[in-house]
């Protein structure tokens, strides 16, 4: 018996792929095609409609890498295919058997109205159902011959990621141009013995219905006529109709399926492509809807929809229609789907914003969840903001990717590092591109970890990346998996329907705690160096901008706050922090562009920081205007510095400025002036530090504590071997740490500074190949923080850079700042959980402390990580903190990081997390030296440890009311008072989206005797928005 079963396997197999599909279009006529190859850039339908157009042959190669062809088609339905349906099919040559990442075509009207895509697995274009004979056919289509990047699966670099190095040789040869007739009886027979014949593969040999199925699919062949199999295949249906209607048991699993195309922002093709992708997938979407009642296609990132509305008018109103009827399903409420660990959280704030406004305002719908299916872990401040932004759950994917341990849950309630719980499902078919096929199907049951407590589960199905989304074959078998005996049952519904359902089958105690890490793609953190610095930087830009232009629009006449400029450089930012552009896992094309755009932002928002400045010189209201010449201080940190500083006429200072002010720049005397001796030992009366001759910190000693901070060499600079099994821009793998060399040969070691307010120490070195690194070590007057200002000249290859901090303090675990607050990582590696977390992430800072003693490690723009703990011979337990600096994969772009590179990190002792957190902002965000102009008290401040002010701007709307967001950030309870440089007429606790909320907290309320003050207690790690109406200021 078991070899009948295998038998009949095969024969169908065999009839289906070799008689049955081929048969599915019974009847072709080829269409008369021309080209016309547009030079460089893509071009509108105008253009490319008026352009001079030759006879193209099929068979005729086509295509360089990133090039566009347009075609024209023209055709004659045949008269004797009258009451037939009839479609056009393409196929342009395409590669292998991927769905998307390689050529596709956007087919129009010759109005110009696009109809639909033509992708690799979706080749058709309908043309009649039912013909008539005799209808003239003529198309425009516009073919880009994107490089299969993909196609030997990232095993070796490849020039085809930018123009500039990926040649000119066409990429495809045009196979086919038909009108063809659709043979409905056949098409359908191909979904039956599909449907059927993996459902069977997939149960178990003892069931009967296995084998039930083996010889109902015998007898359909049996019944099929391989001569005729368009005139036998009703017959054959019919014998397969009764194990097709045998229906599902009741407490079959159900699936709840949605339309999806994950596409990617910019990833294997540059952002302009992606905006050819939009209109292509989403035209195929809107065709299918019209033909399919029940389909629903849920859609994110709102940046793509804005892409389409700007460039595809027709594809824009046909979305909202099917917005409009139920069969399009905006979700995810974000701008991009951005990357879920390195945005600061001010950016993922207004990710969630605009997403969320975008939606409402063009469609009339506001979001109810998170949809980031493949970013590449998710940070613990998730849970708060997406309920602040007014979301109910939130869904991933990309967990079912991690190397070592599996999630106990699929649908649990996860809980940020304030507390805050959201609904969170990620799909145990493991793919947010399911076909719908017998495999994934019986995988999704099989793997459901929450059996027993759930019913259901979450299916999102269609081809990304270009593969033109959900197809019809999709749904046939969604309509014949929806109630199947031996299948899961699939119901086709909008994700929250899912939601509703699946959250009422889980209880509260089913909890996920902490960081979302992923297993996977550590390396995120750390590859493209230079993208990384433009957000981080871009981020403090604009804080630092909004700040100022909502001080000058309160303080400066005539002054008038950028609202459109800043709308539309935040876009910018937020677009960037996509899930491979700022992880760094794109093509060259899109880390080059990314780049450029950073320093395009960085110049127009200097430009709007510097208008406001001067702005508030010209005529400041209020207290503390100062004379026409005297150098004034800005502070944006929310903490106020006392710090050595350049002013205008080169000269070195020290001045007091408050959080989030300014103030003339009055030089202040230090206690202890730094000292420098021996050539390498730097003093200032708080730390002692000895930079050895080979250019390590030899010693770093703590006078006010009396201890030695080191346990060994600091800043010891370790090159690392980095090759990992796979995804080169992506991985670091566990055996990276095996083979390195250290960085201790020295060209020179320089006294450049020698005080009494700054001394600083260069050490200058060359290694590997060709590559130079310059490093400045600074200490200041005043302070405990020792500055690495450093210039890397990088022409390594697969290679890692590590910066190593051994401490002599005992920790068990570390503290890293996130979003909103930081998190707390063991420093062993008891269980599988930990010895994963051997790479992971930071913001500005890393903490380590024991009882009394803490150090912390701050950076300007790296984020990857590495702590673990080290056993001396006298049997005591020290820390060593290293930090990624930068890489070299040459996967997807082989040139990675190559070039210069400036960033500075320093070493913070005797530090407490408040000094950690108040010393990363400074370190970001450097002190402002104007040459004049006033000194206006802070348009807010605030008293009250671990109160911390993380946004102040003017509110979105236009009614001149500040808003500002703080956060508690030690992740204790704190009260204080925040008070207004300006009459405060009212305070509400806001959404993220500036609407107040129906209850107003008891935590935050006006001062009943001083009408400026606002009294305010958060609970660990909480946000608050508060929306501050501006009084009269007489």
């Amino acid at each position: 018996m078991h070899d009948e079963l295998r038998r009949i396997e095969q024969r169908v197999a065999r009839v289906h792929d070799q008689r049955v599909k081929p048969a599915v279009h019974s009847a072709r006529v080829p269409l008369a095609l021309q080209a016309w190859h547009a030079p460089g850039e893509p071009v509108p339908f105008a253009e490319a409609k008026a352009a001079a157009y030759k006879p193209f042959g099929v068979g005729t190669p086509w295509g360089p890498p990133w090039g566009t062809t347009w075609f024209t088609a023209h055709g004659t339905v045949p008269a004797e295919w009258a009451g037939r349906r009839v479609e056009a099919v393409f196929d342009l040559g395409f590669v292998n058997e991927w769905p998307g990442n390689q050529a596709e075509a956007l087919v129009h009207l010759p109005d110009g109205r696009p109809l639909k895509a033509v992708n690799p697995q979706n080749q058709y274009v309908p043309v009649a159902r039912p013909a008539q004979g005799g209808e003239e056919v003529e198309y425009l289509i516009e073919a880009a011959s994107n490089p299969d990047i993909l196609a030997d699966r990232f095993a070796h670099p490849t020039p085809l990621g930018d123009p500039r190095t990926a040649g000119d040789e066409p990429l495809y040869t045009f196979r086919s141009a038909d009108l063809a007739i659709l043979d409905e009886d056949v098409f359908h027979l191909s979904l039956d013995l599909q449907v059927l014949r993996e459902l069977m593969l997939e149960l178990s040999e003892h069931e009967p219905r296995r084998h039930e199925i083996a010889h109902t699919l015998e007898a359909a062949l049996d019944t099929l006529d391989l001569d005729d199999v368009s005139g036998t295949a009703a017959a054959a249906r019919a014998v397969l109709a009764p194990a097709l209607a045998r229906p599902a048991h009741a407490g079959a699993h159900t699936l709840s399926a949605v339309g999806h195309a994950h596409i990617d922002s910019a990833w294997l093709w540059p952002i302009r492509e992606t905006k050819r992708k939009t209109s292509r997938t989403f035209s195929n979407v809107t065709a299918l809807a019209d033909e399919y009642d029940e389909f629903v296609f849920a859609c994110s990132q709102a940046q793509q929809y804005e892409w389409v509305k700007d460039n595809y008018p027709h594809v824009w109103d046909r979305i909202k229609e099917a917005v409009a009827n139920g069969q399009w399903a905006p979700v995810g409420g974000m701008w991009v789907e951005s990357d879920g660990n390195l945005p600061g959280g001010e950016a993922i704030a207004r990710q969630l914003v605009h997403g969320k406004r975008f939606f409402i305002e063009h469609f009339g719908v506001e979001t109810k969840g998170v949809w980031l299916p493949d970013s590449f872990g998710y940070n613990a401040a998730y849970p708060q903001l997406a309920r602040l932004a007014g979301n109910e759950w939130f869904l991933t994917q990309k967990l079912s990717w991690n190397q070592t341990n599996k999630l106990p849950h699929h649908s649990f309630w996860w809980e940020g590092i304030d507390g805050t719980r959201i609904f969170t499902h990620f799909p145990p078919v493991d793919t947010y591109n399911v076909e719908f096929s017998g495999k994934e199907m019986a995988h999704a049951v099989r793997n459901y970890q929450d059996k027993g407590r759930g019913t259901r589960s979450l299916a999102p199905f269609g081809h990304g990346d270009g593969g033109g989304g959900p197809t019809r074959e999709m749904l046939e078998r969604a309509r014949r998996l929806a109630d199947l005996e031996g299948s899961a049952k699939v119901r086709v519904e909008h994700p929250d329907a899912f939601f509703a359902q699946a959250s009422k089958e889980i209880p509260g105690d089913q909890v996920w705690s902490g960081e979302l890490y992923l297993e996977l793609h550590r390396a995120t953190y750390t590859s493209q160096a230079r993208t990384k610095q433009g957000n981080r930087r871009s981020e403090h830009r604009l804080r630092e901008a909004e700040l100022w232009a909502t001080t000058a629009a309160l303080r400066a006449p005539g002054y008038a706050y950028p609202y459109e400029k800043l709308d539309r450089l935040w876009k910018t930012v937020l677009l960037h922090q996509f899930h491979d552009i700022l992880p760094g896992s794109s093509i060259a094309w899109v880390h080059r562009e990314a780049e450029a755009e950073y320093a395009r932002v960085a110049g127009e928002l200097e430009a709007i920081t510097a208008e406001a400045v001067a702005a508030l010189g010209e005529g400041t209201r209020g207290e503390g205007a100062l004379g026409e010449g005297v150098p004034h201080v800005f502070n944006t940190s929310p903490y106020p510095r006392t710090e050595v500083i350049r002013t205008p006429a080169g000269a070195l200072a020290r001045t007091h400025v408050p959080a989030g002010g300014s103030a003339p720049l009055v030089p202040t005397a230090p206690d202890h002036p730094v000292t420098v001796t021996d050539g390498r030992t730097l003093d200032n009366g708080l730390v002692r530090v000895v930079v050895g001759p080979d250019g390590t910190l030899a010693s770093v000693y703590d006078l006010t504590a009396e201890r030695e901070v080191l346990a060994g060499p600091g800043n010891l600079l370790r090159l690392h071997s980095d090759l990992p099994n796979y995804w080169d821009a992506w991985d670091i793998d566990k055996h990276y740490k095996n083979h390195y060399r250290d960085l201790i040969g020295t060209e020179s070691v320089t006294v450049t500074e020698e005080g009494p307010l700054r001394a600083a120490v260069r050490v200058e070195r060359a290694f590997g190949k060709g590559s130079r690194i310059t490093q400045t070590v600074t200490l200041r007057a005043g302070g405990k923080r020792i500055d690495v200002e450093t210039e890397i000249d990088w022409h390594e290859t697969e290679k890692i850079l590590k910066a190593a901090f051994p401490v002599d303090v005992r920790a068990d675990h570390s503290s890293a700042e996130i979003q909103f607050g930081h998190v707390k990582r063991p420093t062993h590696t008891n269980t599988s959980w930990e010895a994963a977390r051997f790479e992971v992430y930071g913001h500005r800072w890393v903490h380590i402390g024991e009882p009394g003693y803490g150090v912390a490690v701050l950076n300007d723009s790296t984020y990857g990580h590495d702590v673990s703990r080290t056993t001396r011979d006298d049997g005591g337990t020290t820390t060593t903190v290293r930090l990624s600096l930068v890489r070299a994969p040459r996967v997807p772009d082989p040139e990675a990081d190559q070039g210069t590179h400036r960033f500075s990190y320093s070493l913070l002792p005797g530090a407490s997390v408040a000094d950690a957190v108040a010393e990363g902002y400074a370190l970001n965000l450097p002190l402002r030296v104007s040459g004049s102009g006033g000194a206006p008290a802070p348009v807010v401040s605030v008293d009250g440890d671990g109160l911390t002010v993380e946004a102040v701007k003017l509110a979105d709307d236009g009614s001149g009311d500040v808003v500002v967001r703080l956060y508690e950030s030690l992740g204790g309870r704190a009260a204080g008072t925040l008070r207004t440089g300006f009459p405060l007429a009212g305070v509400q606790v806001t959404d993220l989206l500036e609407r107040p909320l129906t209850e107003q907290p008891d935590q935050v309320r006006q001062s009943a005797d001083r009408g400026d003050a606002v009294r305010v207690a958060l609970r660990p790690f909480q946000i608050v928005t508060l929306r501050l109406a501006v009084g009269d200021r007489g």
